[in-house]
């Protein structure tokens, strides 16, 4: 853990303006599906994100090449693609993460992957191939990690602070000889975040067989500098009842120390806002408690691609998320075909801020 390698940037908010976002195209393993049925399900909802993203921002899909003439079936035209072998379609995990380095230059973080902590189901051998494909891609130089890390794990505000869970950054089956320390050390290198919030857990339904065991991102994210949404279950009957609830007291005891204080103690800059998003209120579905969030949500150019699940509560999200992002178009899109497949919106996006 003391080896020297070279330092890496500070990643920006997602809110931050992006030159593009990455996807990648679902062609293998469950995520695809075993039947015909299944496999036009994961493709529609894999491409009505994508084309929901296009009209704001350019969208390039990594695509297998046996794929690419089915790809373009279900994609818009002004999707562009990249050829390249994928085990899975989760690109906020496998991609790289963008940081912005000296002389406002943008390079790539590549962190290790496992396949979510080396999981019998998984495989990787393409996967964790990606990060760096994109950015020889994009043109950018590339920071490489020995962190056992996902996009999806982590959350920034862009200002120095990160969300995360210790259910995957220490979890033995990633980073089994890592502390605390040493992950933050890691993360304060290549992201230069100085503050983290640590969060005990996910939600249920991602320790799951298919699940992360816990990504941060749909559990709680920033809106703002000063903002953080998080994913409120009101129901007592759902597990994610008294995780909401958790995570609601970690925030606030967050928002006691959030501004620092001048040389008479007062109070230096705005405080920070803790805003529940109320989960959707189906609590099931056919494979047990289900892990519908809004929080899940993607923000791109001028708009927020929202998570909907054909739900009473769809709507009091899109308010709640009119409010937190002023000035962006609210874009829905049906999860429910991702969620079934171990994810969300956010997790099969990932964008490249520009330089």
């Amino acid at each position: 853990m003391n080896e020297v390698r070279p330092k890496g940037g500070r990643m920006p908010a997602e809110w931050d303006t992006h030159d593009r976002t990455w996807m990648a195209w679902p062609a293998n393993g469950y995520t695809l599906g075993e039947t015909a049925r299944e496999a036009r399900e994961a493709r529609t909802a894999w491409a009505a994100v994508a084309n929901a993203i296009v009209p704001f921002e350019p969208v390039t899909m990594v695509v297998p090449k046996a794929d690419v003439e089915i790809a373009l079936e279900f994609l818009d035209e002004r999707v562009n693609i990249l050829t390249a072998k994928l085990d899975d379609a989760w690109m906020r995990d496998i991609g790289p993460t963008f940081v912005r380095t000296a002389g406002k230059t943008v390079s790539a973080v590549n962190w290790v992957f496992n396949g979510w902590g080396s999981q019998d189901w998984a495989s990787w051998s393409s996967d964790n191939l990606i990060a760096s494909k994109v950015a020889a891609a994009t043109g950018v130089d590339v920071i490489a990690s020995p962190l056992v890390n996902e996009g999806g794990g982590i959350h920034v505000n862009g200002a120095g602070t990160i969300l995360l869970t210790e259910t995957v950054q220490l979890d033995p089956g990633r980073n089994p000889d890592w502390t605390k320390k040493d992950v933050e050390n890691e993360l304060r290198r290549t992201l230069g975040v100085q503050r983290f919030v640590w969060l005990p857990r996910g939600l249920t339904r991602d320790y799951d067989e298919f699940g992360t065991r816990g990504h941060v991102d749909i559990v709680a994210c920033f809106s703002d500098e000063n903002t953080v949404l998080f994913h409120a279950q009101g129901n007592a009957e759902h597990p994610d009842f008294w995780i909401s609830n958790e995570v609601r007291r970690i925030l606030r005891e967050l928002a006691k120390t959030w501004q620092k204080r001048d040389a008479s103690g007062e109070p230096v800059g705005p405080p920070l806002r803790v805003i529940g998003i109320p989960a959707p209120e189906v609590l099931r579905d056919d494979d047990g408690w289900v892990d519908y969030s809004y929080i899940n949500h993607y923000v791109c150019n001028g708009a927020v691609i929202m998570c909907s699940f054909d739900d009473a509560n769809d709507e009091t999200a899109a308010r709640i998320l009119r409010r937190a992002y002023p000035g962006r178009q609210i874009v829905p899109v049906d999860a429910r075909a991702i969620f079934a497949r171990g994810g969300g919106i956010h997790c099969i996006t990932q964008q490249q801020p520009s330089a």
